[in-house]
């Protein structure tokens, strides 16, 4: 995880939910994903709601699902990380 990405994405989350999500807390659970997190749906699924719940900004089955679609049409580059915290904030 870049610095920049760190720092963007960590303001972009406060700002939308009004909390404190320190860069340590991000990190923990970053290190719970493996490679094939972002290849197996349930696993991506459950990854998606422990983000939605820390950051506390509820997340619809519809944007879940274009979630896991994006990611598994683009890999999960920084850029594509950016893009889904894009998407689950503008929900």
């Amino acid at each position: 995880m870049s610095k920049n990405f760190s720092k963007d994405a960590l303001n972009a989350i406060n700002k939308k939910a009004g909390k404190n999500i320190t860069e340590g807390a991000v990190k923990k659970l970053a290190s719970t994903v493996k490679p094939g997190t972002m290849q197996n749906e349930a696993q991506l699924r459950q990854l998606i709601k422990q983000v939605s719940a820390m950051a506390k900004v509820p997340v619809s089955e519809d944007t879940i699902q274009d979630i896991i679609n994006t990611v598994k049409k683009g890999g999960a580059g920084a850029g594509t990380m950016e893009t889904l915290m894009k998407m689950m904030l503008k929900k």
